[in-house]
């Protein structure tokens, strides 16, 4: 997270938005297809994946056949990142810094599954 956070932040997400992602479903902060997205994300990376026909048709709605195969890859190396980052306790390396908000402190691997 900490890189994808300092890349949002480069290319224009608003310290607000970065720090909404959580709350993606409720927030105003977020665009239809923004929320699409993240929706898809999310479901990409449950185990197993929970990626629904009706959740699928949404995300094809908001963007183009390109675009969905660049957004499902994108999902996709970053699951794989972040496995790997887990297995070998790989924690955040403080590239990015939100104004105003205290980041939690990393999670060792054997507590992300706690």
């Amino acid at each position: 997270m900490d890189t994808n956070t300092a890349g949002s932040s480069m290319n224009g997400a608003s310290d607000e938005k970065i720090a909404a992602v959580e709350t993606f479903r409720t927030s105003s902060l977020f665009t239809p297809a923004e929320r699409a997205a993240l929706e898809l994300a999310e479901a990409m990376t449950l185990t197993p994946p929970e990626v629904t026909d009706e959740l699928f048709e949404t995300v094809c709605a908001h963007f183009s056949e390109a675009q969905v195969v660049e957004l499902v890859a994108t999902i996709a190396m970053e699951n794989y990142r972040a496995r790997l980052n887990r297995a070998f306790d790989i924690e955040a390396q403080g590239l990015c810094r939100l104004r105003g908000i205290t980041p939690a402190p990393p999670l060792k691997a054997w507590e992300a599954t706690a």
